[in-house]
């Protein structure tokens, strides 16, 4: 009878330890989306503030065409984009064309001084900014279930619930990574 009665309690410790294993991993899931949804949310301010950027530039740009439809069409692209790592792509092909639109902008003196234009340009700093906050939050919760899905012995119940590793939100160019050097004279 004590024989069944431990081999019963271990039972019991190992289908407890299983639930606490698995409930962690929903958690960590479940902020992996949260995260994912700020960025969503950021990237999507962002593209909606676009097209005013480009309307607003063509009075001025008319020689800059090609540049105003690479953003309008990388726009499009990012918005039908799904899996994280070809929106991460794509988000960072638009980052770099719309700093190119404000690096052309400073050859028209009359577009700088648009209030227009500076307050889409002011706008799309501070979207930037909280898609950087995003993608930081984004990531630390991939980290954390990544971790969880590759750690003994969550691994055997991550495997068995078919719980999986996120992608992170990355950088894909590496002069972006690169350490910017500093000269001093």
């Amino acid at each position: 009878m004590s024989s069944t009665v431990v081999v019963l309690g271990l039972v019991g410790l190992l289908v407890v330890f299983v639930i606490l294993i698995y409930n962690k991993l929903v958690r960590l899931r479940n902020l992996v989306e949260e995260g994912w949804s700020g960025i969503d949310v950021q990237l999507k301010r962002r593209s909606n503030l676009i097209p005013n950027l480009v309307e607003t530039v063509k009075g001025y740009m008319g020689h800059e065409r090609e540049l105003l439809s690479k953003v309008t069409e990388l726009r499009a692209q990012s918005m039908q984009a799904q899996q994280v790592g070809e929106k991460a792509h794509l988000e960072g092909l638009l980052s770099r064309s719309l700093a190119n639109v404000f690096a052309v902008a400073e050859g028209y003196p009359d577009l700088k001084a648009n209030q227009n234009f500076l307050d889409l340009q002011q706008q799309l700093s501070e979207v930037e900014e909280q898609i950087q906050l995003s993608r930081r939050y984004y990531n630390g919760t991939v980290r954390n279930l990544n971790i969880q899905v590759e750690s003994f012995p969550s691994n055997i119940v991550a495997r068995y619930f078919n719980f999986t590793q996120a992608e992170f939100f990355e950088i894909e160019d590496a002069a972006e990574r690169a350490v910017p050097k500093v000269a001093f004279s």
